[in-house]
């Protein structure tokens, strides 16, 4: 096998792994429950906790700095349980969330929000025609390689189009093995993640070509804009972007239409 058939393999099964670890029982109940504790456990058992509450909760004033300085449509990226498509959608905004978690998409959808079960890796609902694309809560680590889910936010945008990410509090850049855990130590499997600050972050961008279209605070977290080029798209690779096996089968049976949000009910 060659060296990128070797690396699109690795990629695929990433996502894979991601997909299931997001679904485990501890996540989804606590997203059932709208409460934590929940936390991120790296390997050597730092543990990164995860505002189940926050999430669950209506956008709140820092949310809603980002959700300002969206335009036209907007796909949410790991939109977990909808707070931020239920409040652009309340705003009449075009608004799409995208969750491998079927609790969380139930969720956004039972909000009125328009959600699908799927990975941002798969094919997608109008790819190259979103007008911004948002990460965050954390979600620039989906998939624990940076530079690849850049590559596909930049697929997925219209040319000029606008990525509004949520940063790391802290000067980090790191690309880690974690598991969702609860406080009783429930565990799923080991996925990839990444962390990365906003200096890690704009470094990353503009190796691929995004400019910086603003930087900024509020309530004590970090965000970054980030612009795609308009003239070209930004390369993506094969080796970058997992194929379709890495859908997961009660996926396909739950949501049949790549076109249509899952059904709450």
């Amino acid at each position: 096998m060659s060296a990128a058939g070797t690396a699109s393999t690795a990629s695929t099964a990433s996502a894979a792994d991601t997909a299931t670890a997001w679904c485990v029982d501890p996540y989804a109940d606590a997203l059932r429950d709208g409460r934590g504790p929940l936390f991120l456990r790296r390997t050597d058992g730092w543990l990164l906790p995860l505002e189940i509450e926050r999430w669950c909760a209506r956008a709140d004033a820092a949310d809603l700095s980002a959700l300002r300085r969206c335009e036209g449509a907007v796909l949410d990226v790991g939109c977990g349980p909808g707070r931020l498509v239920a409040a652009l959608a309340f705003r009449g905004r075009t608004v799409l969330g995208i969750d491998v978690s079927e609790a969380a998409v139930n969720h956004a959808v039972g909000l009125g929000g328009q959600a699908l079960r799927r990975s941002v890796f798969e094919p997608l609902p109008g790819e190259g025609r979103w007008n911004t694309a948002l990460l965050i809560d954390g979600n620039i680590g989906i998939g624990g390689d940076p530079e690849a889910l850049l590559r596909r936010i930049a697929q997925l945008l219209a040319p000029g189009g606008l990525l509004i990410a949520e940063t790391a509090p802290v000067d980090v850049d790191e690309q880690v093995q974690v598991h969702v855990t609860d406080a009783q130590g429930a565990a799923g499997a080991l996925f990839p993640w990444a962390r990365l600050g906003s200096r890690a972050l704009l470094k990353r961008a503009r190796r691929l070509g995004w400019r910086t279209d603003g930087q900024w605070t509020a309530d004590g977290r970090c965000f970054v804009a980030l612009r795609r080029a308009r003239t070209e798209r930004i390369s993506i690779h094969s080796a970058d972007t997992p194929n379709s096996t890495a859908v997961i089968s009660s996926q396909r049976a739950r949501n049949p239409s790549p076109d249509e949000p899952v059904d709450a009910s």
